[in-house]
């Protein structure tokens, strides 16, 4: 009877064995991991308001070639890639036209990165050129000073309707051509302080400010009436410049008259009064240097009364 138990209880046991589902042993190779992305929230606790880097580090630790795929792009076709090495600061920089960076000059670049441009203000001091370079179209305020600029050519400001202020203090210029700056619509203040300016051009009317010292003007390097014209002229600076007289008229509107270092030997009682009307006054004009030259100023006491204050200079 004990044998008959033994053999049953071993025929039980040995169906239930047979009977168990397989077990395939489980290899977590990279193969494996086939899994779609949308799944994954399913299979792995991600949180979607994790940074970037941490959401990437804790993925990656558990699916390696997932993220793998997630984060590798595609290949560049081979118009995209030539489209991506093309340089895009310079595009549409060309001697006929202004790009990004303002039109080419002579030696092939492009002004603003020969130069500096900020916003309408373009600077090129101390850069050793020998020519104006060409301006983008929207430029206001100019300077280049410090260069080796020897000559203003009639179209080295051609079309720069906006621009309001040109400073070319320390070059070597010696000549201007006539209508270098005639054309300039809004032109309002011109430097060209220590040159070699024999002959100042024709100048436009809407000039407030007006620097020319240090040059070599002489006695005929400005022309008759060249500032009657000159309806908002404030500053008029013509020191060092060897001239012998005090060029007439001025306007009304000037306020300061800077002639110091010249040869003016001798002044007219009309040059800044009106002999014919005693009661008239010029109260704008302030400010009028004299100094330095060969002329006594108390010689024509008339020639002061309509002013608010005496020119500076030699009294004696």
């Amino acid at each position: 009877m004990k044998t008959f138990a033994n053999i049953f209880l071993g025929l039980f046991i040995f169906e239930a064995i047979v009977a168990a589902p397989t077990i395939d042993t489980l290899i977590y190779g990279s193969e494996t991991y086939d899994v779609a992305l949308e799944d994954l929230d399913n299979l792995y606790d991600y949180n979607e308001n994790l940074p970037v880097d941490q959401a990437e580090i804790e993925i990656g630790t558990v699916l390696p070639s997932v993220t793998r795929e997630i984060h590798s792009l595609p290949p560049l076709t081979e118009e995209a890639e030539e489209e991506a090495s093309t340089p895009k600061l310079i595009d549409g920089s060309s001697p006929h036209g202004s790009g990004l960076l303002g039109p080419q000059t002579h030696d092939g670049l492009p002004t603003c990165l020969l130069c500096t441009c900020l916003g309408t203000t373009v600077y090129c001091d101390d850069h050793e050129l020998d020519a104006v370079p060409p301006l983008p179209k929207k430029t206001t305020h100019f300077y280049s000073r410090y260069n080796r600029i020897k000559k203003i050519n009639k179209n080295d400001f051609a079309n720069q309707n906006n621009l309001k202020r040109i400073d070319l203090t320390s070059n070597f210029i010696s000549e201007i051509d006539e209508d270098a700056f005639r054309e300039l619509p809004q032109l309002q203040e011109l430097v060209l302080r220590d040159n070699k300016i024999q002959q100042l051009p024709e100048l436009p009317p809407t000039l407030t400010f007006i620097d020319v010292s240090d040059n070599r003007l002489g006695r005929k390097g400005i022309k008759e009436e060249a500032f009657k014209d000159m309806v908002d002229l404030h500053h008029l600076y013509i020191t060092d410049n060897n001239l012998d007289h005090i060029p007439l008229p001025l306007p009304e509107s000037l306020q300061a008259l800077h002639l110091q270092n010249n040869n003016i030997q001798e002044m007219h009682e009309d040059t800044f009064c009106k002999m014919k009307d005693v009661a008239y006054a010029r109260r704008a004009l302030e400010d009028i240097r004299l100094d330095g030259n060969p002329i006594n100023l108390s010689k024509t006491p008339s020639a002061y009364m309509c002013l608010p204050r005496l020119p500076i200079g030699s009294l004696i």
